[in-house]
């Protein structure tokens, strides 16, 4: 059974930091996509961001505005989503997701259970 299990979620005042952790187990992801997404309340859920497995390119929401950086240890199975430059407009559920393919703006089929972040003005 596939598990991806976020943590780091948290308390932050406007400008500051947090890293966002998920770790993956049931299968290995090394090949696979890996994506980050959000939800605001009464608001749809939306991409944050993405890593390939194979090559660890990235892809960002204009809204990243290079605040985010996602990253991976595929030795680990793990996925990370550092953010910094926090804004009000960041609060949400953020959740990981995994895709059977490598294409970062594919489907994602996998998901965690969601971290909160909650960004103070």
């Amino acid at each position: 059974q596939v598990q991806l299990v976020e943590s780091g979620g948290g308390l932050v005042q406007a400008g500051g930091s947090l890293t966002l952790s998920c770790a993956a187990s049931g299968r290995t992801f090394s090949r696979s996509a890996m994506g980050w997404f959000r939800q605001a309340p009464g608001k749809e859920r939306e991409f944050v961001g993405g890593i390939s497995g194979s090559s660890g390119r990235t892809r960002y929401a204009d809204f990243v505005k290079g605040r985010f950086t996602a990253s991976r240890d595929n030795a680990k199975n793990m996925v990370y989503l550092q953010l910094n430059s926090l804004e009000p407009e960041d609060t949400a559920v953020y959740y990981c997701a995994g895709s059977n393919t490598d294409y970062v703006t594919g489907t994602y089929v996998y998901w965690g259970q969601g971290t909160q972040v909650t960004v103070s003005s």
